[in-house]
């Protein structure tokens, strides 16, 4: 079964969205180095990173480039994991979890750093992240964090509830702040990117369901309903496994993530709520967040659920959708008079870990996946790239290790 990647229409999604390039079907018999499954930010940075290394590369999409989990999106380029780096350590030890923080970090420089390269219209803009404790009984378990994050060599600074309640307008017992984190359009950014992928020498394929992978003796074969592509190498980019892969579904967690956006707010109305031009978050579970977008809308997500039979997705909907509206309402309460004129939801795999799966798995040979990344999705597509190129060269390090599906061994 397919599941729909989003409901709603995110305000990335407007009629411009139609002017961009589109890209054939694929047809007849294609040989390639390496072939790439899916066409989300994850598949076209991997797409790039491999044409510009001059590999023979091909990527096909089931619908249109960028119009599922990536046009879901609320594009937070975070340095912060899902996972605190105090729990993450419990798991893997200081020095692993010390590493999967600090690549992170790096990531969220790099895939900047490519969008800037590339010169993509984006509305990429650098912001402050402030991490908010609402309680009392979270902040010292947040201020804990922070010294353990120092200890590891990241940046970090405590506020106080008055330093909080001056850079927000909210009102909470502390919070952690970040510098050099990011946001921007995920939708105009993959589409950038498929682009410079495209002219780097990729070819993309549109409407292109792969319907069937066949084991070869040196590599695999992709079948669509009108094509065929040969490879060394598939990278299935899909986000989380499909029906194909039943045997791993049981490595992920699905659940559905909820997003609204006001209408643009004039100056007095966002000097009314107090939120400077910073993004924020809280420590709870399933956390909430909140952005500016670059024509002043304030958009506000969370309230994840998991993913179950036999709930109504409309009515499950609706009641997501009214609960964060409540909750950014006590929060900034000038939002009560205050039209949210898009909500959305996107679908997103979690691992249980909270880290993605970049690399192969003994069970499929000839294939490697980039799957199962919780809320980083953009920050661990860029690491994504970056890893499997490496893989593609022979070179493979401890920080292989870090994200393949042994590492729970």
């Amino acid at each position: 079964m397919i599941r729909s990647l989003r409901r709603g229409r995110p305000i990335w999604l407007r009629k411009t969205a139609d002017l961009r390039p589109s890209y054939p079907r694929l047809t007849g018999r294609q040989r390639v180095d390496v072939a790439i499954v899916g066409g989300g930010l994850t598949g076209a940075l991997i797409a790039r990173a491999f044409a510009d290394a001059g590999v023979h590369v091909t990527l096909v999409e089931a619908s249109r480039v960028g119009r599922g989990s990536t046009a879901a999106s609320s594009a937070l380029l975070l340095h912060e994991l899902d996972m605190g780096m105090s729990r993450l350590r419990e798991l893997y030890g200081f020095a692993r979890s010390a590493r999967i923080w600090h690549l992170s970090v790096d990531a969220v420089h790099e895939l900047a750093a490519t969008l800037r390269r590339l010169d993509i219209e984006c509305n990429l803009a650098r912001s402050d992240a402030i991490y908010y404790a609402r309680t009392a009984d979270a902040a010292g378990p947040l201020r804990a964090e922070l010294a353990l994050r120092k200890r590891a060599g990241l940046s970090g600074e405590w506020l106080t509830p008055p330093a909080v309640r001056r850079a927000t307008g909210i009102v909470a017992h502390g919070a952690i702040r970040t510098i050099g984190n990011a946001q921007c359009d995920p939708y105009k950014a993959c589409v950038g990117v498929m682009q410079a992928a495209s002219a780097a020498g990729a070819a993309v394929y549109e409407r292109s369901r792969v319907t069937r992978i066949d084991r070869l003796r040196r590599g695999v074969r992709l079948h669509t309903r009108t094509g065929t592509i040969e490879a060394a190498r598939v990278v299935v980019a899909t986000g989380y496994a499909t029906a194909e892969f039943r045997p791993l579904a049981g490595r992920f967690r699905l659940f559905r993530t909820y997003v609204l956006a006001t209408r643009p707010l004039t100056p007095s109305e966002r000097r009314a709520l107090g939120l400077h031009g910073v993004m924020i978050w809280d420590s709870r579970h399933p956390y909430h967040y909140a952005r500016w977008t670059a024509d002043h809308r304030l958009l506000v997500g969370g309230e994840d659920v998991r993913v179950r039979s036999g709930r109504r997705r409309d009515l499950q909907f609706r009641e997501a959708t009214r609960r964060l509206r409540e909750e950014f309402v006590g929060l900034f309460p000038p939002l009560h008079d205050v039209a949210f004129e898009r909500a959305w939801e996107g679908l997103f795999a979690m691992t249980p870990d909270t880290l993605p799966y970049i690399g192969p798995h003994q069970r499929y040979p000839g294939h490697w996946f980039a799957l199962g990344y919780g809320g980083n999705g953009m920050t661990f597509s860029q690491l994504a790239a970056r890893l499997l190129l490496e893989q593609w060269r022979g070179r493979v390090t401890r920080d292989h290790e870090l994200f393949s599906f042994g590492r729970f061994r």
